[in-house]
């Protein structure tokens, strides 16, 4: 049985006590949520402890935005494992588009954050997709094909989400037709040795698309971006209607 999994990426915003006003409006919204519906907010590194203390007891779970293959060293700007399970975080967000196009993340690199994140317990959120430039070039199948292969080295895949991300949808309203999302998305999974792998859609995801996006009977969820910012918005996402 595949899980169902939303969760909100919440990049470099928001402060602790944003994140707390966060909290105030949105755990009451999503009480209803049919059980087996995971809600995880990832987000960046300083608001962490503010989660942490706060959804203790919660169903919401908490994720991180990264994290460094090493258990501690000379990384500056990294964050490691240990440093992750201490604020009882369970999900981490590896290989997200913005970091391998601004900070120099590889494929080799992406698969060395994976293991380190299942050594610790944590279930990697792998992220893939394909430029604008590649879509239109015919290149989607063949560069996701390669991602996956190289990203996926030596990695549990009974300990994994991947979220089919194109890139050309990320932040610029402009969504993925669901059918297209569901068509990659069904091809991502004909590679993968465990059939149960939840795969989420992410690329502008909305309130208002959210529903036609979950209808499709390959995505298993949702990683949202800017509409994940507001307690209102995330909450009709994940109490979206089946």
């Amino acid at each position: 049985m595949r899980k169902i999994v939303i969760a909100g990426n919440w990049k470099m915003y928001k402060t602790q006590a944003e994140a707390l006003e966060f909290l105030l409006g949105f755990t009451t919204l999503v009480n209803e949520a049919p059980d087996e519906r995971e809600i995880v907010l990832c987000g960046p590194f300083t608001a962490l402890g503010t989660l942490s203390k706060n959804l203790h007891g919660s169903r919401i779970r908490i994720g991180a935005q990264n994290i460094h293959w090493e258990e501690s060293g000379a990384y500056t700007g990294e964050i490691s494992g240990p440093m992750l399970t201490e604020y009882s975080i369970r999900y981490v967000v590896v290989g997200h588009s913005e970091r391998r196009q601004y900070f120099g993340e590889t494929d080799e690199t992406v698969n060395l954050r994976l293991k380190a994140a299942q050594r610790h317990g944590l279930t990697p959120i792998l992220c893939v997709g394909e430029t604008k430039e590649q879509r239109d070039a015919g290149e989607t199948e063949s560069l996701i094909m390669m991602q996956l292969e190289k990203d996926l080295v030596g990695v549990d895949q009974t300990q994994l989400v991947i979220a089919y991300e194109p890139i050309w949808a990320i932040g610029t309203g402009e969504t993925c037709e669901s059918s297209e999302a569901n068509r990659v998305i069904g091809l991502i999974r004909s590679q993968l040795t465990h059939a149960d792998v939840p795969i989420q859609y992410g690329g502008s995801v909305k309130p208002g698309n959210i529903d036609e996006i979950m209808a499709q009977p390959e995505i298993d969820g949702a990683l949202v971006g800017g509409a994940s910012l507001e307690p209102e918005s995330f909450a009709r996402i994940v109490n979206y209607v089946a």
